[in-house]
């Protein structure tokens, strides 16, 4: 799908464009892409233009809330078939997306793009092709293509995250001049794709699937297993994990998921809040 290139609204910028205009002024400098770039817009009693096009000032708008232009309003960036899926500005710029209100990424302490690129750094991408397994916004994928990967191979399994990935500036697109022919982006379940690939295939792999309770097996043995077929030996993994509560799941998932992957041929370590692999 082709990425989104108008404007995108959150509350305070809305608010920051009207206060300007009831000031009097000409002319607002921001971003009106989630702080990707700053740009100028001019302002007129009923209505603001940016790069050529008229928009309407919008009605009140809701907080934690990311509005784009559908041809007709200023709609939220969110979708509903079966789960509520919403992109969510963060104070970094770069967002994060909830499912069911269940936010998906990192946010409190850093940026989402800086706390993808400290874990990319583990598996030291430089020259390698990269098996990317839920790509979700596509953090791990830009900071792939931002540290020099050879190639980069993203799946993700949900058609409203794709669409989110379509609407968010900081979402790599795979048909961008920048990304020079290096990320592929496959709509897929890679549980079942993984089979597909060929063994020895790809230098490092990055794993962020959703938690434990809702994709069980991305945590199973068996995907384990394929993780350890399609991974060359000396090859680095980071296996996203959390750090769910052992007092209330009765579970330590991160010690669980290092004892699966030492099974499935790994030597594996505890590392930020996740696990870090080595092939034997």
């Amino acid at each position: 799908m082709p990425h989104y290139s108008g404007p995108l609204l959150t509350r305070p910028i809305a608010e920051e464009l009207q206060a300007a205009r009831d000031a009097g002024s000409g002319a607002w400098t921001g971003s009106l892409d989630l702080g990707r770039s700053d740009g100028e817009a001019l302002l007129e009693a009923e209505a603001w233009i940016w790069r050529g096009q008229r928009y309407p000032y919008p009605a009140k708008l809701k907080d934690r809330t990311i509005y784009h232009w559908d041809g007709e309003e200023f709609a939220p960036v969110s979708r509903f078939s079966g789960s509520l899926i919403k992109l969510v500005p963060t104070q970094w710029g770069a967002p994060t997306f909830e499912i069911d209100g269940i936010k998906m990424l990192p946010t409190m302490k850093a940026s989402p793009i800086e706390d993808a690129r400290v874990k990319v750094a583990l598996v030291e991408p430089r020259g390698k092709a990269v098996l990317d397994t839920c790509g979700g916004l596509g953090y791990f994928a830009a900071c792939c293509l931002e540290a020099g990967a050879s190639a980069i191979h993203s799946f993700e399994k949900n058609e409203d995250v794709l669409w989110l990935r379509t609407l968010n500036p900081w979402s790599p697109d795979p048909d961008a001049a920048s990304s020079g022919g290096r990320l592929r982006l496959t709509h897929a379940d890679v549980s079942q794709a993984i089979a597909q690939i060929g063994d020895a295939s790809v230098d490092a792999l990055l794993h962020d699937p959703p938690r434990f309770g809702i994709a069980g097996e991305l945590y199973s043995q068996t995907f384990y297993d394929d993780l350890a077929r399609v991974l060359r030996r000396g090859g680095r993994l980071f296996h996203y994990t959390g750090s769910p509560n052992k007092l209330t799941s009765g579970r330590d998932v991160p010690r669980e998921v290092a004892k699966r992957l030492e099974k499935a041929g790994f030597k594996a370590q505890l590392a930020l809040d996740g696990v870090l692999a080595s092939k034997r």
